[in-house]
C-alpha cells in the first residue's frame, strides 16, 4: 500500500544517508495518518487525497498543462464536505512533517555534539571560544555582562493560526517521536510508543482545527504565557549556567559575574496601537497572570528542591545566616528539626505563598501559613536563596549549590515577581489628540493644532517641567481621552503593586517629530510616572519607533534635536543615560520595498550611532522584526552580525511575532537554541566586532544607495502608482477572507479603509505569502541591479556587487534572505491566484510585470552570488522546502477553487470554513505567514 502523502523511494536510500531517519519518521507519521483517514473517512477519501497530491506534484515539477487541467477537473467536482476532508488531510500531513523535521534537526545536532565535532556558529560555546582566543580580559568581559541586554519580545499579531489545543497535541507527538529517536526501545516499548502516536494523531484528526470565535486579548495573553512553561522558565537559567561554566573553566577565579542580561519581554496586553480591545483592565489582567505564573513556578520549585535537601545538622557546618533563615520558619514538622535546609525551604515557600496571596493571586491547594511574612520584592527572595547557596559552599557542598538550586536562583533574578517586562505601545496620533484636548480644556478653547511646532515644543517643555498638574478632576474629557488616561493610571498602579520592572517601556508608533516624544512625557507626568522639578525622574523608558522610509531617513535629526533639549537630557539621566530607539521593518517594507527598507534601517543605525556619540548618550536598538523576510525576519545570528559596527554594543531587543513564537519556542531544546543564538551573536558583535569593509565603505554605501533608489522607484511604481493594483491585490490574494479567520484580536487595518496605505503590514505580507508571490521579500531587486549596471560608467559594476557580497555581512544577509523567499515563491501557483482577477487585461498586465521582475531577480541574484540554483548554500532548508511542497501545493490549489466559489456567491459555512482551513494549512506548511 502506498503511504498517503509521502513518496517512498527506498531503492535510492543509503544506510549512511543522514536524512534517512527523517524520512523514516515521516513515513511512520504519514502511514498512521493515512490509516486514520481510511478509518474515519473511508477508502474513497484516502484515494482522493492521494490523487490530488500526485497531480499537484506533476504540475509543480513540470508546469504540465494537462496536469493543471486534471487538477481543475478534480477540484471543481469536489463537494464542500469532501473539500474539508482533503484540506484537513493535507494540513495535518504538513504539520506532522514539520514535527519530524524539528526532531531530526535536534537529533543531528546531538549527533554532532556527541561526535566531538566543533561547536557550530550561533552557539554560546563557539562565541566564548572566539572571545577567549582573542584574549579578551576579564575586565572587558565584566563590563560586557554588567551592561548587556538581550531581549526577545513576544508580540500578539494576527498571524498566529495555531490553536493551543492543536499545539499541545503536536508537542506530545514531538515528545513521542523524540523518544523513538533518542532511546533504545524494546519491541514492546516501541509498540506502545506507536500506539500513543496513533492516539495523539487520532485526537488531532478529531479536533476542530479552527477557533470558533475570534481570539480575544485575554486568549492571546494566556497563549503567550504557555511559552514560559514550555521553555523560558527552564531554559533561560540553563543558558546562564552554561555561560558561567564556560567562563569558570577557562578563567577560574577571574571569571566575571554574569548579570541577568537575557530577559524575555512582552507586548501582549500592553500594545494598543490599532487594537481597541487592549484596555486598562486587560493590561492589569496581563500583569496579574504573568505574576501568578511566576509565583506558582517558584513555589513548586522551592518545594521540589527543598524536598531533596535532607542534609542533617550533625553532618554539616552551616553558616549563621542559614541558621537564622531556618529558624524563621513559622511551622516546622518534628521530623525536620535537624534538617536546617528543609526548614529554610519550608519558610521560603510559606513566604512565597503569602506574597502570592498579597498580590491577589489564588494560591491553589496551598494553605498560607499564619505568621509567614510576604516578600517585599523578588530581591528578598533571591537573597534567601543566596543565603542557602553560600552556606552549602561553606561546607563544601558545591555540587548541590550548582544544581537545580542555582537555576531556581537565576530564574528568580531574571523573572522576578512580574515574570516579563510588559511594554506599552500607542500611535503618536492618539497621543496628539489627547494632548490637544488637555490643552484646549486648560486654555479655555485654544486650538493645539494651530500652534507651530516650535510653540508646541515650548509649551510641552513648560508643562512637563512644572509640578502643577494639567489634568483637572473638575473638567469633563472625551471617552477616548479618558480611556488613554485610564491606561496610564493603571500603569502607575501596576508600578506601585508589582514594581517598576513590570512595565518599563512606552513605545510611540509612527514617531515623526520630537513633539511625539514630549507629548508622551507630558501624559506620563500627569499620572505620576514622571516626577517634575529641577532634578526630574522618569519612571519608564520613552521609546520612539521610526517606521516609514521618510521617518527612518529623519530619525537621526529628530534624536539630535531631542538630545539638545536640556530638560529631556535630565530625564534621560534619571534612566541611566540610556535611550532606546525602535526601528520598524514591517511598515518601511510596505512603504518602500525590501531593498530600500533594509538599507534605510542600516543607514539609520549608522546615523543614530553618530548622534548618540555626539551627545554621549548610550544607544539601545529595538528591532521590530516580523516572522517573514518581508517584515525583517530571517536567521537571527546573521541578522545581528550584519548590523553596522558599534550599533549593537551589548544591548539589543528584537520582536518575536506571530507563528514564529511557536516555531521557535514551543519545544524546549529548539527554544534554548534560538535564545542561545541571540546571546551568541550579541557577544560576538560587541566583543569581537570589527569593520569588515573598512576603506571600501564609501564605495559600498554609494552602490547600495543607488540600488535602493532604483528599487524604491520600481516598488512604488508597482504598488502605489500602477492603476488597478489595489484591485489586483484584493482579488489575487485572500486579503478579504483573512479578516474572517479567528487568528488575532487586532483589526487588519488601523482605520476603516481598504487602502493599501492604511492596511497593517502584517496582513499585507500574510496575503502575498498565501498566494506564493511573496512580493515583500524580493520585488524591485532585479530592476535595481539592471538600472545600477546601466548607470555604471566603469564597466565593473557587476564585479563591485560581487565583491560586496563576498566581503560585507549586510549584503550577504540581504541576498541570503531574498534567496530563501524566492525559493518559497511559486509563480505557477501564483498564476492560478492571478486568474481570480476579474479584469483579464489588468491581470495580464500586472502579473506580467511581477513575473518579469521575478525572472530578473533570480538572474541577478545568481550573477552576484555565483550560485546556479536557489538555496545552493543552504541545502538543509532546500530539502525541507522540497519535502513540504507535496503537502502545501494542493492546499494552494484548493484555496484558489474555494475562493472562486465563495466570490461567485456560494456563501455557505462549509465554504468559508474550508477557505480558513487552507489559510491555516498553507501557513503551517510554509512555516511563516506574517
Amino acid at each position: 500500500m502506498h503511504i498517503v502523502g509521502f513518496e517512498n523511494h527506498p531503492e535510492n536510500e543509503s544506510p549512511d544517508d543522514k536524512d534517512l531517519p527523517l524520512r523514516e519518521d515521516i513515513r511512520l507519521l504519514g502511514r498512521i495518518l493515512g490509516e486514520i483517514l481510511r478509518e474515519q473517512e473511508g477508502d474513497a477519501s484516502f484515494d482522493l487525497v492521494e490523487k490530488i497530491r500526485q497531480t499537484a506534484i506533476r504540475f509543480h515539477r513540470e508546469q504540465d498543462p494537462q496536469a493543471r487541467q486534471e487538477l481543475d477537473q478534480i477540484l471543481t467536482k469536489l463537494s464542500n464536505r469532501a473539500t474539508v476532508v482533503v484540506v484537513r488531510a493535507f494540513s495535518y500531513f504538513s504539520q506532522l512533517s514539520n514535527i519530524a523535521e524539528d526532531v531530526h534537526h535536534n537529533r543531528r545536532r546531538r549527533a554532532h555534539l556527541c561526535a566531538g565535532s566543533p561547536p557550530q556558529a550561533g552557539s554560546v560555546t563557539l562565541s566564548l571560544k572566539r572571545v577567549f582566543e582573542r584574549d579578551i580580559d576579564s575586565e572587558s568581559l565584566a563590563k560586557f555582562f554588567a551592561k548587556a541586554i538581550v531581549s526577545p519580545v513576544l508580540t500578539a499579531h494576527p498571524t498566529e493560526v495555531q490553536r493551543r489545543s492543536i499545539l499541545d497535541c503536536q508537542l506530545t507527538i514531538e515528545r513521542l517521536l523524540r523518544e523513538r529517536a533518542l532511546t533504545q526501545l524494546t519491541p514492546n516499548e516501541e509498540r506502545q510508543n506507536e500506539e500513543n502516536l496513533r492516539a495523539m494523531i487520532q485526537i488531532l484528526w478529531l479536533t476542530r482545527m479552527l477557533r470558533s470565535v475570534r481570539l480575544s486579548v485575554h486568549d492571546e495573553i494566556d497563549n503567550g504565557l504557555a511559552y514560559y512553561s514550555y521553555t523560558f522558565l527552564s531554559q533561560v537559567p540553563y543558558i546562564y549556567a552554561k555561560i558561567e561554566n564556560l567562563l569558570e573553566r577557562h578563567m577560574g577565579d577571574k571569571a566575571p559575574r554574569v548579570n541577568s542580561f537575557l530577559r524575555i519581554g512582552s507586548w501582549i496586553g500592553g500594545d494598543r496601537d490599532g487594537n481597541p480591545f487592549v484596555t486598562h483592565q486587560v493590561m492589569l489582567y496581563a500583569v496579574e497572570q504573568q505574576s501568578a505564573l511566576a509565583l506558582d513556578y517558584y513555589i513548586e520549585e522551592v518545594e521540589r528542591v527543598g524536598h531533596t535537601m535532607s542534609l542533617a545538622e550533625r553532618l554539616i557546618n552551616i553558616t549563621d545566616e542559614l541558621e537564622e533563615l531556618a529558624a524563621a520558619c513559622p511551622e516546622v514538622p518534628a521530623c525536620r528539626i535537624d534538617e536546617p535546609y528543609r526548614r529554610a525551604f519550608i519558610g521560603i515557600s510559606a513566604r512565597l505563598a503569602a506574597t502570592s496571596q498579597q498580590l491577589g493571586h489564588t494560591v491553589w491547594q496551598r494553605e498560607v501559613i499564619d505568621g509567614a511574612a510576604p516578600y517585599a520584592d523578588s530581591a528578598e527572595f533571591v537573597h534567601d536563596l543566596d543565603t542557602i547557596i553560600k552556606s552549602l559552599k561553606h561546607h563544601q557542598a558545591n555540587s548541590i549549590a550548582r544544581g537545580a538550586l542555582r537555576n531556581l536562583r537565576r530564574a528568580a533574578d531574571v523573572f522576578g515577581f512580574h515574570l516579563a517586562p510588559l511594554d506599552m505601545r500607542q500611535h503618536s496620533k492618539v497621543h496628539e489628540q489627547v494632548v490637544a484636548e488637555l490643552f484646549e480644556q486648560a486654555t479655555h478653547g485654544q486650538n493645539y493644532f494651530e500652534m507651530s511646532n516650535d510653540e508646541r515644543v515650548d509649551w510641552l517643555l513648560n508643562e512637563i517641567s512644572s509640578p502643577r498638574p494639567l489634568l483637572s478632576p473638575y473638567l469633563e474629557y472625551s471617552e477616548s481621552t479618558q480611556n488613554e488616561l485610564r491606561i496610564l493610571q493603571m500603569a502607575a498602579e501596576i508600578h506601585r503593586r508589582f514594581g517598576h520592572a513590570a512595565i518599563p517601556n512606552y513605545i510611540i508608533s509612527m514617531t515623526t517629530h520630537v513633539i511625539d516624544v514630549l507629548e508622551v512625557a507630558l501624559l506620563l507626568k500627569e499620572v505620576g510616572l514622571l516626577q517634575a522639578g529641577e532634578n526630574p525622574h522618569l519612571g519608564l523608558n520613552i521609546i520612539p519607533l521610526f517606521e516609514t522610509i521618510t521617518d527612518l531617513c529623519g530619525c537621526g535629526e529628530i534624536m539630535d534635536r531631542l538630545f539638545s533639549l536640556s530638560y529631556y537630557k535630565k530625564l534621560l539621566f534619571s534612566r541611566g543615560n540610556v535611550q532606546e530607539v525602535m526601528l520598524g521593518y514591517s511598515d518601511s517594507n510596505k512603504d518602500g520595498g525590501f531593498i530600500t527598507s533594509n538599507w534605510e534601517i542600516y543607514k539609520a543605525e549608522i546615523e543614530l550611532t553618530k548622534v548618540f556619540a555626539k551627545h554621549q548618550i548610550e544607544l539601545r536598538l529595538f528591532h521590530g522584526r516580523g516572522g517573514t523576510v518581508g517584515r525583517g525576519g530571517g536567521p537571527s545570528y546573521q541578522g545581528i552580525m550584519a548590523q553596522p559596527p558599534g550599533s549593537v554594543n551589548g544591548q539589543i531587543r528584537v520582536t518575536e511575532q506571530g507563528e514564529v513564537i511557536s516555531s521557535k519556542y514551543a519545544e524546549p531544546e529548539i527554544g534554548r537554541r534560538n535564545l542561545e543564538t541571540l546571546v551568541a551573536a550579541t557577544i560576538e558583535s560587541t566583543l569581537l566586532g570589527n569593520d569588515p569593509i573598512g576603506d571600501n565603505a564609501e564605495r559600498y554605501y554609494q552602490a547600495m544607495e543607488n540600488l535602493a533608489v532604483h528599487s524604491f522607484k520600481a516598488y512604488r511604481n508597482l504598488v502605489f502608482e500602477t492603476p488597478g493594483f489595489k484591485q489586483f491585490f484584493q482579488e489575487s490574494t485572500p486579503i478579504r477572507e483573512i479578516s474572517g479567520l479567528h487568528i488575532g484580536s487586532r483589526p487588519a487595518s488601523r482605520k476603516a479603509s481598504d487602502e493599501i496605505e492604511d492596511l497593517r503590514a502584517i496582513p499585507w505580507v500574510f496575503s502575498w505569502g498565501l498566494n506564493r508571490v511573496m512580493i515583500p521579500g524580493w520585488y524591485g531587486f532585479g530592476h535595481a541591479v539592471e538600472a545600477f549596471l546601466q548607470d555604471d560608467q566603469t564597466g565593473q559594476g557587476l564585479e563591485l556587487l560581487q565583491e560586496m557580497y563576498q566581503t560585507w555581512p549586510f549584503m550577504q544577509t540581504l541576498l541570503s534572505n531574498m534567496d530563501m523567499v524566492l525559493a518559497k515563491t511559486d509563480m505557477g501557483i501564483a498564476s492560478r491566484y492571478a486568474e481570480l482577477v476579474t479584469d483579464a487585461n489588468l491581470r495580464d498586465h500586472i502579473f506580467g510585470h511581477i513575473l518579469d521582475e521575478w525572472t530578473r531577480c533570480i538572474k541577478w541574484l545568481f550573477a552576484i552570488t555565483g550560485n546556479t540554483k536557489l538555496l545552493q548554500d543552504n541545502p538543509t532548508l532546500a530539502r525541507s522546502i522540497h519535502n513540504r511542497t507535496p503537502y502545501i501545493d494542493p492546499l494552494n490549489h484548493l484555496q484558489v477553487e474555494l475562493l472562486r466559489r465563495y466570490r461567485s456567491g456560494e456563501d455557505s459555512d462549509e465554504i468559508k470554513r474550508s477557505i480558513h482551513l487552507t489559510i491555516n494549512g498553507v501557513t503551517s506548511g510554509l512555516r511563516n505567514s506574517g
